[in-house]
């Protein structure tokens, strides 16, 4: 069985609103991110992407809005751990050579350094992904 990512739309501010260490130093404080707060960042044409994360865990939404899309996207690989939640629309994700169709409700977690991608097969999709650790260059 293969691991599969997830996204959520990332914000170009969200180091700001949230930051992980507290007042007084101490690692993976609580912290609230109002959707009012949050801005989403324009990660390609019609797609955007929103974030939180604490010292080792990190949280993305993507939203997808250029489907339904002929082929996948390119394929990359990253040394960070990935769980992908599918919110909204329909998908074909790729693991390695393995290509599956997934739905609102599926799960596909992507190990460390796995070449994957997706291909959007619906108009509009919503990815949940969680990162272990954190994808620092996704705070930049």
């Amino acid at each position: 069985m293969f691991n599969r990512p997830f996204f959520l739309p990332l914000t170009a501010k969200s180091a700001d609103l949230y930051d992980p260490i507290s007042p007084s130093g101490k690692d993976d404080a609580m912290g609230i991110i109002k959707s009012s707060e949050v801005i989403q960042e324009v990660i390609g044409k019609s797609r955007t992407r929103h974030l939180a994360h604490l010292s080792n865990l990190m949280m993305v939404a993507i939203d997808f809005e250029d489907g339904p899309a002929s082929q996948p996207d390119p394929p990359h690989s990253h040394p960070h751990e990935q769980i992908s939640y599918v919110v909204s629309g329909e998908i074909n994700v790729v693991l390695g050579d393995e290509v599956t169709h997934l739905s609102p409700g599926d799960i596909f977690t992507v190990p460390a350094n796995l070449p994957h991608s997706i291909q959007p097969l619906s108009p509009k999709v919503r990815l949940i992904d969680a990162f272990s650790p954190i994808r620092e260059e996704f705070l930049k």
